[in-house]
């Protein structure tokens, strides 16, 4: 307020050149496929974003405060929570890093009435012992995505929070759902137009009927999750032309029809509401990040012990998201790979969330037909040992700087809950 004191307070003149259809950011997102790339966010894009939580969802005001741990390069933190803000004339108060510990003692510091979430943050804070004062706060409404509903109740009677309004949307696509009506374990709904799909499993292609076209799941399955771009719903794409081809299917439902792969699977549960159910492709989710297959196989490739290597997400009982396995031909011998010097490789070169926390030995991978690796069969036998064969599995526990054996009480201790991943 004192520095911007003596700052004109109209709209400077560039202002009035600022249309909606101009891009407004670039935003980070690994997509539906492949690698990080530029998400192109437009003016429009923002504001209907912005106008839509800040305004229907969360109702913001003078009086509300906002508190979010989110990092702003994401578009939950970004165009969501801030975007709120801005519309409401709320207060917006962030903090540089999330602290379980002290998460609620800062929403308490700054009167917040509203927070920010993804999925795993709300975990960490049930992690966190109970306390006399866990109610003793003006938060009622929070906004976000990814929240389990293992969590959900058990997170709105512990904190007190009334409203939850979860939502689902990609930084990249044309499609977004919203849960206005305050729904127990749901994304709520879509006004635009969507459909779910029947797709291949081991290769999460949508299937076309003899007919040429998609068919759509009834109320009740899970499929691939496609939504139409017309004019009420763009496709603004990314930077670069070629990646926005690989998300555009054609002739869907009729001849001419084109719409966007969101790369998702959803449960339709009647009355134009949703459910997430997991993510297809190249990316899987861990603690809150989209993890590309791609880039952990190209950087392991990098090592010298290594000749082939098959990436993708597994299941932790009670976590959110698909924790990083990783199955491996060793170039030379399993004895020539040393496990600490392993995991430093890995975590000298990917981000912490991307390093994997399983590592299956495989003498000779399995391909089909066209020479693909057959990643279905790996992630359903995960990193059991008894499902693994003669393939030994080794994990990165919690607090060690080294991938042990797997054996069976392992295993147990792991979905068990008793190690705190």
């Amino acid at each position: 307020m004192v520095a911007s004191a003596e700052c004109p307070a109209d709209n400077p003149a560039s202002a009035a050149q600022v249309f909606f259809n101009e891009p407004c950011f670039y935003i980070y997102t690994s997509g539906t496929t492949g690698l990080p790339k530029a998400g192109i966010m437009k003016h429009g894009r923002w504001t209907r974003t912005a106008v839509s939580f800040g305004c229907i969802a969360l109702d913001m005001g003078p009086d509300d405060v906002l508190y979010c741990t989110l990092p702003l390069y994401h578009a939950t933190g970004l165009c969501v929570c801030w975007g709120s803000a801005i519309v409401g004339a709320s207060g917006f108060a962030i903090r540089r890093k999330f602290s379980a510990s002290q998460f609620w003692d800062d929403a308490r510091r700054f009167n917040a009435t509203t927070l920010g979430y993804v999925g795993e943050l709300c975990r960490y804070l049930l992690d966190q012992p109970a306390r006399a004062s866990d109610r003793d706060n003006r938060v009622i409404k929070m906004v976000g995505n990814g929240l389990r509903p293992g969590v959900w109740a058990q997170f709105k009677q512990r904190y007190g929070v009334d409203h939850i309004c979860e939502l689902y949307a990609a930084s990249d696509g044309n499609i977004g759902f919203t849960n206005v009506l305050n729904f127990d374990n749901t994304i709520g709904f879509c006004l635009q137009h969507w459909a779910l799909v029947d797709y291949a499993h081991d290769s999460g292609e949508p299937l076309r009927g003899s007919d040429g076209f998609m068919r759509k799941m009834q109320t009740g399955a899970q499929g691939l999750l496609l939504a139409r771009i017309d004019e009420k719903s763009p496709f603004d794409g990314y930077t670069d032309p070629d990646k926005n081809r690989q998300v555009i299917f054609a002739d869907v439902f009729k001849k001419g029809d084109r719409y966007f792969n969101t790369g998702d699977l959803l449960r339709s549960i009647g009355f134009g509401h949703a459910q997430f159910v997991d993510r297809l492709g190249d990316t899987y989710r861990w603690k809150g990040e989209n993890v590309s297959t791609t880039e952990v196989e190209n950087v392991l490739l990098q090592h010298p012990q290594i000749a082939e290597v098959v990436a993708y997400g597994v299941e932790i009982e009670n976590t959110n998201g698909r924790a990083g396995m990783v199955a491996i031909t060793p170039s030379e011998s399993l004895a020539a790979l040393d496990m600490r010097e392993l995991l430093q490789f890995a975590h000298g070169r990917l981000p912490h969330y991307a390093v994997p926390l399983f590592l299956r030995i495989k003498v000779k991978m399995e391909t089909t037909g066209t020479f693909k690796y057959q990643k279905v069969q790996l992630k359903e036998e995960a990193f059991d040992p008894e499902k693994a064969g003669n393939d030994p599995v080794y994990a990165w526990l919690p607090g060690s700087d080294c991938y042990v054996p797997v054996t069976g009480p392992l295993l147990a201790q792991i979905q068990g809950g008793q190690l705190r991943y």
